[in-house]
This record gives structure tokens, C-alpha cells and sequence, in this order.
């Protein structure tokens, strides 16, 4: 189409790097990112992947259950350091950032030791500047918050351990 276009006497809008395309292709996929934007003088170039949406179960806004004062000691540390299980842990739903309090400055929505409904918002996650909270998949008790406040997570990475 390029080509057509120059034939009649217009000029075409741009010429592709196909080798810049797929490095940056290659980019997204190594670092986990949705989409790359590189400029060049007043050529700017834009590669993104479709991330597969997974939803969050509806949002309550219901007041978060009163947290517990935290434990001096972490109940997971009496355990062999085999590492956290797993197995019941909240995965992200997708790449994000994850936050653990509504708001900077207020209350965490969880901690360990915690008791969480079924539905309860647990934490944020916040992906291309919209917040998306995270239930609780059932009713339980946090084992284990497998995050930090602001932190960087992957799709499909736990969060969260609820017995």
C-alpha cells in the first residue's frame, strides 16, 4: 500500500522497522509490559499485546471488617522454611500494581490473621491507571500477605494466602 502510494505522488506516512517491531515485540513479552512506545523526532512508533482480562468479582462498598492488631509473631514462621504453600493462595488477575489500602495514608484492607468473607475487597490492583479490586475468593483467614504496598506483580502471581 506503501508503495501505491508513492506511485501516485503521495508521500507514505512511514517506513516500518520490521526488526525495531519485533525486538520491541520481544520486549513486552521478556518484561511482562502491555505496550512500548518509542519516538523518534516526530515518527512515533506503538507496539501492544491484548493481556487476557480476567474480572474480579463485583465491587462491595461495604466498610472493610475491623483488622485484627497485628500478631507479634507470624504464625507461618513456626512452620519448616519449606516456603508458603501455595495452594490457597489469590492469584493476580493481571499485571499490575498492587496496593493494599484504599488510599495512601489509610488502613491496610487486610492483615495477617485477619478473618475475610467471601467478596471482601482484599487489595488493589491498579492496571493501565484503573483501580480493580481484588475479593476474597471465600471465606477465611490471611496466612500470609505474599505482597508489599506498591510493589510491581505479574499475572497469575500470588498475592495472598487465605485458609
Amino acid at each position: 500500500m506503501a508503495e501505491d502510494s508513492h506511485k501516485s505522488g503521495r508521500k507514505s506516512q512511514m517506513n516500518v522497522d520490521i526488526t525495531l517491531v519485533r525486538e520491541l515485540a520481544e520486549l513486552l513479552s521478556e518484561t511482562g509490559l502491555s505496550e512500548i512506545e518509542v519516538e523518534d523526532g516526530d515518527r512515533k512508533l506503538r507496539v501492544a499485546r491484548e493481556l487476557q482480562a480476567t474480572y474480579a468479582a463485583p465491587v462491595q462498598h461495604a466498610q472493610p471488617a475491623p483488622a485484627a492488631a497485628p500478631a507479634a509473631v507470624d504464625a507461618t514462621q513456626s512452620t519448616p522454611a519449606a516456603g508458603p504453600d501455595l495452594s490457597s493462595a489469590v492469584p493476580s488477575p493481571m499485571v499490575g500494581t498492587v496496593y493494599l489500602a484504599p488510599e495512601p495514608g489509610a488502613k491496610d484492607f487486610i492483615s495477617v490473621g485477619d478473618k475475610v468473607s467471601e467478596g471482601q475487597t482484599i487489595l488493589i490492583v491498579e492496571a493501565m491507571k484503573v483501580m480493580n479490586p481484588i475479593t476474597a475468593p471465600r471465606a477465611g483467614t490471611v496466612r500470609q500477605i505474599l505482597v508489599d504496598n506498591a510493589q510491581p506483580v505479574e499475572f497469575d502471581q500470588p498475592l495472598v494466602v487465605i485458609d
